[in-house]
């Protein structure tokens, strides 16, 4: 169960294959079933997680009801509430499977250790957390130069296994557009093919 994990590190630091499988022992290994939640907002976040296998959404939700997806995370991903994770403060984010999952479970205390005890891992933290900077600071540009269109064909190009296992109402979300406007802007592309 921990072949994704393995192959994301050794695609970003040079690892021995013992030193890969010493690094098996700090996973907690976790199925989680559609619909179950791994983190309920006002709860501390304990874990962050891989996933080995199945598709996950963070998101929010207003006072009012409306929801805003904030991440998706399906293989080879990591998804938590990090404010949550390494501050100890309530968590902000709801994390929900969409599928049925294969999760790996790292808590603070060992991820710590494993960082101490493997120097590598963590230069592979450490370049984990500029890829997901650059990936914000992207998704915000975005949100604030881009049209609804724009945005979605952004989405397709980058992340089409996103367009084809999420639900419309969380791409919608996702986007910050309306779930109406998303199908409109469906519409339009599949009547120009």
């Amino acid at each position: 169960m921990h072949e994704q994990i393995i192959q994301s590190i050794k695609s970003r630091v040079e690892i021995s294959d013992q030193d890969a499988e010493m690094l098996k022992r700090y996973f907690i290994p976790k199925k989680v079933r559609k619909r179950q939640y791994i983190l309920n907002a006002g709860d501390i976040c304990q874990y962050m997680a891989f996933v080995e296998k199945g598709f996950l959404r963070s998101f929010s939700v207003e006072e009012n009801g409306n929801e805003h997806v904030i991440q998706f995370a399906m293989e080879g991903r990591w998804i938590s509430d990090l404010a949550s994770f390494f501050s100890e403060v309530n968590a902000v984010y709801n994390i929900e499977a969409l599928e049925d999952c294969e999760l790996l479970l790292l808590t603070k205390s060992a991820l710590d250790e494993m960082v101490g005890q493997f120097p590598q891992v963590e230069r592979y933290f450490r370049i984990l957390m500029q890829e997901h900077i650059i990936t914000l600071e992207n998704r915000i540009g975005y949100a604030h130069s881009y049209t609804a269109e724009e945005k979605y064909l952004k989405l397709m190009k980058v992340h089409p296994t996103i367009i084809q296992r999420s639900p419309q109402q969380y791409i919608a979300s996702y986007l910050g557009i309306t779930p109406e406007t998303l199908s409109r802007i469906r519409k339009q592309l599949s009547s120009k093919k």
